[in-house]
């Protein structure tokens, strides 16, 4: 996959620019690890690393060896299986005590799947993609996920991050899913408009649309048969414009897949995006009942992110 020579770096400060190519050898170690974090509880074996990732048998020698080396990763010797090591470990725990903010949100995701009864999620952005970094369902199952770990950052998905986001980073993700449609752009600034009024977003697609979208996003006219490119792009506009539900009183049904609503910082910047997972036909009444909950949380999140530290 081809690399802009200009990458832009979304870690703060926020916008800055760094100049100079990726590193192709960075990327593969950083692709084997994340590998190894999708694993299975058992490991992968070597033949596994070189074929999911397609790397030479000596590029993975090497990775591997000096991963296991520096206690990135561990080898099994009897099943002869890579797993993340304890130093790698070590690193991710001390990456969490410097996230405060995220294991606040994480408390508040378990309260808001007990008093509404749905899943609920904490999303990040990170980039030009949303990560989910937090899940949790009502009675503390473990097992649920939703079907990306990465959304791209990009309409019809991050309505809630969008909203509250500055001028200029509104107005790239309104390009990249209007890609020079004015009349797009303007449906998307409207979208964008009304969800901060009211305070919240509110999504009507399924896990299956949700994954359509996606797919039907990744589109590039270079990739679509100029007879269906009207056709793709249509469905991109659809898809996109969808989420703007008309309000249709208290007896008027929508199918809500996800409300949502983001945590800011004292500069009004988003910090973090909490959402809930009704899967479930709603009328308004109860889209508004479900959102004062979560928007209580949000509230309170921020309030515990403002509070002075108390030392001991």
């Amino acid at each position: 996959m081809s690399r802009n020579i200009e990458t832009t770096v979304e870690c703060p400060p926020k916008g800055v620019k760094v100049r100079g190519a990726s590193s192709a050898p960075t990327e593969r170690v950083v692709d084997v690890v994340e590998l190894l974090s999708r694993s299975s509880a058992d490991g992968l074996r070597f033949s596994d690393v070189v074929r999911e990732l397609d790397l030479s048998q000596a590029t993975a020698h090497s990775i591997l060896k000096t991963l296991c080396d520096r206690g990135w990763i561990t080898r099994d010797p009897v099943r002869k299986t890579f797993a993340l090591g304890l130093n790698l470990a070590a690193i991710a725990e001390r990456v969490n005590s410097m996230r405060p903010l995220a294991a606040i949100a994480r408390e508040a995701i378990g309260r808001l799947a007990e008093s509404v009864g749905v899943p609920a999620s904490v999303v990040e952005r990170t980039g030009d993609d949303l990560v989910i970094t937090a899940f949790e369902s009502p009675g503390g199952l473990s097992d649920a996920t939703l079907p990306y770990d990465r959304i791209p950052y990009a309409p019809p998905f991050g309505i809630a991050c969008a909203a509250w986001d500055s001028i200029d980073e509104q107005e790239a993700w309104i390009q990249r899913g209007a890609r020079g449609d004015q009349r797009l752009a303007e449906r998307l600034r409207l979208v964008l408009s009304q969800t901060r009024e009211r305070g919240y977003d509110v999504d009507w697609m399924t896990p299956a649309l949700a994954q359509a979208a996606h797919a039907i996003g990744s589109l590039s006219g270079e990739t679509v048969p100029r007879n269906l490119r009207a056709i793709i792009d249509q469905l991109r506009a659809e898809f996109i414009t969808a989420n703007l539900l008309p309000d249709d009183g208290p007896h008027g049904t929508h199918p809500i897949a996800t409300i949502s609503a983001p945590v800011v910082d004292d500069t009004d910047n988003v910090r973090l995006i909490v959402g809930i997972h009704p899967l479930k036909d709603m009328n308004s009444r109860e889209v508004r009942s479900a959102a004062r909950r979560l928007l209580a949380e949000t509230a309170g999140i921020s309030r515990e992110r403002s509070a002075p530290a108390v030392r001991s």
